[in-house]
């Protein structure tokens, strides 16, 4: 989950040639060291995208609060269903989703073994999902913003590119205010 996560930034910062292992760590065969790589000098020459194209892949909650009545707007939650529901609230001080999101938890992305499902199997998951709307109308979110990427990148292995990510995700959207109340609709 948290290597989706780099995997998103790196790409986000330009760097196209980013590959994770699937099945991660565990699947490794080769050898191991405990040493730094050398790096060609090349390495270091990573030139960012223009702002714009930054600023196009991620989404704020402005954004998304008056985005809520667009028919368009395809918010996906990849928090656990009963996060989802607010059944199981943990880690913030409020439980539920946000309003018109669906749940498809990142964890259904993987197989038994920890990797990741077939790319057509994929596929038809995340097409349900959308149910008809396009790729690009599709928002990302979780509870901090890493798990949502595990969603992004499972849609990439599928075919399915141009979703955007909320960084900010449940914890900032469920931000109470002075009285301990939501600052933007809740569902529960």
């Amino acid at each position: 989950m948290i290597a989706a996560r780099l995997w998103w930034l790196l790409r986000w910062l330009g760097h196209r040639r980013v590959a994770l292992l699937d099945g991660g760590f565990a699947a490794w065969r080769g050898p191991l060291s405990s040493l730094p790589p050398a790096l060609p000098a090349a390495a270091a020459d990573l030139q960012l995208p223009p702002p714009a194209e930054l600023a196009a892949a991620v989404v704020d909650a402005v954004t998304i609060d008056t985005g809520l009545a667009a028919p368009t707007l395809r918010l996906i939650d990849a928090r656990s269903p009963d996060r989802f529901r607010g059944e199981n609230e943990t880690i913030d001080p409020v439980g539920g989703h946000i309003p018109g999101a669906r749940n498809r938890f990142f964890g259904d992305n993987l197989d038994a073994e920890g990797r990741f499902r077939p790319a057509a199997e994929l596929r038809v998951d995340f097409l349900a999902v959308l149910d008809g709307a396009p790729v690009e109308s599709c928002v990302m979110y979780c509870g901090s913003g890493v798990s949502a990427c595990h969603n992004l990148l499972a849609m990439e292995i599928a075919g399915l590119s141009g979703a955007r990510l909320y960084p900010g995700s449940w914890s900032e959207w469920c931000t109470p205010d002075g009285e301990g109340r939501p600052l933007r609709p809740v569902t529960r």
